[in-house]
């Protein structure tokens, strides 16, 4: 009986361990993985055991929350016996919004995306669960515009996932990734960032360029100031010259437009 009551403060009970089968993933593709479901001193009852796609968001009030973005049952009401061992194995389709999370196996500092595995135990103060980061790579489309962005003398500088919508956008998760890049030598006294948002489907891939325009006078008086936000709407397609085509529209965006500008 004492054993019983320590397993439900987690002491000598159940324990899971989720392993990801893949190195990398992509969105719109399915994560394999496995949970190893592990039997403690006494037999358990389960109520069930979940795999959930989490992302690390920035959400209103300069705060940041793990959000969930699919969920995926792997086992229902069973029991696990004490000593028990059980491989679960899971697939869980990425939704074709997923964040990404790496760029030619080169980490992207800022992002925060994995898979956490719970179990579900009955009658237990708190549950296991077990969580993994996911490598998620750009899909050709994208790693088109980044290599654009790359050539045209653009560097990486961060990249954000933020609660909210993208005006004027098909958006499926209830938050939008932000790549920033540092302005290239020749935009660098114009610009003072430009971010890149990625919006997929499995029929096309949209990017949303945001470009922060330094402001040389401000409306108020005085120089400086924040700076305006101009955005840029382009369906990624493969017979398209993208520096040409990214570089005509910075182009525009640069010349100015009057005084405060």
């Amino acid at each position: 009986m004492f054993q019983k009551v320590l397993a439900t403060f987690g002491s000598g009970g159940a324990r899971i361990d989720a392993r990801l089968l893949d190195r990398t993933a992509a969105p719109g593709r399915p994560l394999h993985g496995e949970v190893l479901l592990l039997g403690g001193e006494v037999d358990q009852e389960i109520k069930g055991l979940a795999v959930t796609l989490l992302a690390r968001v920035q959400v209103p009030g300069d705060r940041t929350e793990d959000l969930p973005f699919g969920t995926q049952q792997l086992v229902g009401s069973e029991v696990i016996r004490a000593g028990q061992q059980v491989r679960v194995p899971f697939e869980v389709p990425l939704p074709w919004e997923t964040p990404v999370t790496s760029v030619y196996a080169k980490p992207l500092t800022g992002m925060a995306v994995g898979v956490r595995a719970e179990l579900d135990l009955a009658a237990a103060v708190s549950d296991p669960f077990d969580a993994d980061a996911v490598a998620v790579e750009p899909l050709p489309a994208q790693k088109r515009i980044l290599d654009a962005l790359s050539r045209l003398g653009f560097t990486f500088r961060e990249a954000i996932l933020e609660q909210g919508r993208v005006d004027g956008a098909r958006q499926q998760l209830p938050f939008f990734q932000e790549i920033r890049f540092t302005p290239s030598p020749r935009f660098a006294s114009v610009f003072a960032q430009v971010a890149v948002t990625f919006l997929a489907s499995a029929e096309r891939t949209d990017v949303v360029l945001e470009v922060t325009k330094r402001v040389r006078v401000s409306k108020t008086g005085g120089f400086g100031g924040r700076g305006q936000d101009f955005l840029g709407m382009f369906t990624v397609k493969p017979d398209v010259d993208w520096e040409k085509q990214l570089e005509g529209w910075l182009d525009q965006v640069a010349r100015p437009r009057g005084i405060f500008d």
